[in-house]
């Protein structure tokens, strides 16, 4: 893994981001990597905001993983700053080969550095695959989370 660098993505990068977003039953409907307009919108508000990393992992020059970490400072907890791990995808080709284990290393450490007491993150409830994952990790199913779409 010595030839992988993990580095805040850049807008040229949004194409292949959309792309493994949309590389997954649940992906596939849910993201439109034929229409970039929105993800562009999105990518510069997040450009725009520091606690949003939006990283990527490239491998020989083309990008094979992704992941979004949002650092929230808080007043629970005793005034605890906690991250979210969100968006994590790896290339098709990719998966298997450890990358996964190391962007999510990547956003702990990030999360320290930031000085963050609590990393958390949600997985679909039909991603078990992913569950297993995070538990590997450390990770614990803690919460039972809700969404409300608007």
């Amino acid at each position: 893994m010595s030839d992988l660098e993990i580095r805040p993505a850049e807008q040229h990068d949004l194409p292949a981001i959309v792309a493994m977003l949309a590389d997954d039953p649940l992906g596939a409907q849910r993201e439109s990597p034929h229409n970039l307009t929105p993800y562009l919108a999105a990518f510069q508000r997040l450009a725009g905001d520091p606690n949003q990393h939006v990283v990527v992992a490239v491998r020989a020059g083309t990008v094979v993983g992704t992941l979004q970490l949002t650092v929230i400072p808080g007043l629970s907890r005793r005034g605890t700053t906690r991250s979210i791990i969100e968006g994590v995808r790896i290339h098709t080709q990719e998966r298997g080969s450890g990358l996964g284990t190391r962007l999510i290393e990547w956003a702990v450490e990030e999360s320290r550095a930031q000085g963050c007491r609590l990393v958390q993150l949600t997985s679909d409830v039909t991603r078990t695959d992913a569950h297993r994952f995070y538990e590997r990790l450390g990770f614990e199913a803690s919460h039972v989370g809700f969404k409300l779409s608007l």
